[in-house]
């Protein structure tokens, strides 16, 4: 099970990946980084993706659906978002909620070259990523 590091550096071999972080979107701190961010600041990039995050995570319209309603009791609930997919005329941001067994406040963004990057590879590829982070 790979833990931050190993994650960030998965995530940038990726065809397209700029620059990918681990961010609690709670708090804005970027919890690791990896290559360029957008606007060349580490720091706001992370605090603009947790707003983002957060905005979403917050929002009960786009909860899933009913037949969820089982699901994240206990150990603090996952997000009702997977992944938000923000795009320009040349990138793409994925941020991808990761479920953890603390509260849930943790998302990978990974900005991809949109020339170069594969949207629908990244976002499984995140999605594997986001499984098997290991946090502690």
């Amino acid at each position: 099970m790979p833990g931050i590091d190993e994650c960030l550096l998965e995530a940038m071999r990726l065809p397209g990946a700029r620059g990918a972080a681990l961010v609690d979107w709670t708090s804005g701190l970027a919890l690791g980084t990896v290559g360029e961010s957008p606007g060349g600041d580490q720091e706001a990039a992370a605090v603009e993706a947790a707003e983002l995050a957060r905005l979403a995570a917050e929002q009960h319209a786009f909860a899933a659906g009913a037949d969820a309603g089982g699901e994240g009791e206990g150990d603090g609930a996952d997000p009702p978002v997977e992944d938000l997919i923000i795009s320009n005329r040349d990138s793409y941001h994925v941020l991808r909620f990761v479920p953890t067994s603390f509260d849930s406040s943790v998302c990978l963004h990974l900005w991809l070259a949109r020339a170069e990057g594969n949207l629908a590879l990244a976002r499984i590829r995140l999605g594997e990523m986001a499984g098997r982070l290991v946090l502690g």
